[in-house]
């Protein structure tokens, strides 16, 4: 291995409440690049000194080396910063997806999403923004929080409102110049997501991902049935066990979203790069409430 990130997916299945839990002893890690050492004789499409990254959960990637069968990795182009290949099979991967699998979207329409500030949220600004369609960007209101507005903005964020600001009449105003969504992403449930609903126009879909808050979403009835929207659930882990019989889809997205790391449309994580024998602080670290991403360097 290379480098391998520590993403909040990796902390919850430390402690025991992902959707999916490894057998153990285990090796924690499900994101990360490597680079293949040797091939066994009868192995034809990965060459030695080619970079993989890891197609299902529970790969294991904290850890100096690996031994793995040929269908459990794929390449990915060495013409991106390690910092790119090791963290593009999860979060941009995930954005990806939503942006492409649950409605049509083109140049001049709106997406919303809460938790825009997460490795998620800023892949789809940025995705969104090489389409041409907007985005409303939902974040908490925190200490320094023009900060991360500006940060966001400098990404291809068209509007970054607080969580507040959902609530209030000026959201009416906002509809005056751009329209309404037709696409909602929510990974933080709870009241966050219900007010996310109410933005919808008609036939729209909002797509849940994530639940930090660990509260229950509050949905009105009648924006379900006179509104004709539809809540749909999207888990990154399970799209790919659904597609390992046929690789294309996924290969044909990671060279999609490889292609735009080089030109310049999705930019390198802002990490913090931690040597793998300091794996302890790191991890430490990482659960911190606005923890940058940390990235085990392997060498």
């Amino acid at each position: 291995m290379l480098a391998a990130p520590i993403n909040p997916a990796d902390i919850n299945m430390l402690q025991g409440n992902y959707g999916i839990l490894p057998c153990l002893p285990a090796i924690g890690g499900n994101e990360g690049v490597g680079e293949v050492i040797k091939v066994g004789c009868q192995v034809h499409g990965i060459q030695p000194g080619e970079w993989v990254i890891p197609i299902k959960c529970c790969f294991g990637t904290w850890r100096t080396d690996a031994v793995c069968k040929s269908d459990e990795v794929i390449p990915i182009a060495k013409t991106i910063s390690i910092l790119s290949a090791a963290t593009l099979s999860v979060n941009p991967c995930t954005a990806y997806r939503m942006l492409t699998d649950f409605v049509t979207l083109r140049a001049g329409d709106t997406v919303i999403q809460n938790g825009a500030n997460s490795a998620v949220g800023q892949a789809v600004i940025q995705i969104c923004a090489s389409m041409g369609v907007k985005t409303i960007n939902v974040i908490r209101d925190r200490p320094n929080v023009n900060v991360l507005i500006e940060k966001l903005e400098f990404l291809g964020a068209n509007y970054v409102i607080t969580e507040e600001m959902l609530d209030k009449p000026e959201m009416a105003n906002l509809f005056k110049v751009v329209e309404r969504p037709k696409l909602a992403l929510n990974c933080v449930g709870g009241s966050s997501a219900g007010k996310l609903f109410t933005h919808l126009k008609d036939g729209s879909t909002m797509v849940m991902y994530g639940g930090m808050s660990r509260k229950p979403t509050p949905l009105p009835a009648k924006t379900f049935i006179f509104k004709n929207i539809k809540i749909c659930g999207f888990w990154m882990t399970e799209w790919k066990r659904n597609h390992m019989h046929d690789l294309t889809k996924l290969t044909t997205m990671v060279s999609d979203l490889s292609d735009m790391v080089r030109r310049g449309q999705l930019l390198e994580p802002i990490c913090t790069q931690v040597p793998f024998h300091d794996y302890k602080e790191a991890l430490l670290a990482s659960m911190d409430t606005y923890s940058i991403k940390h990235v085990l360097i392997m060498k």
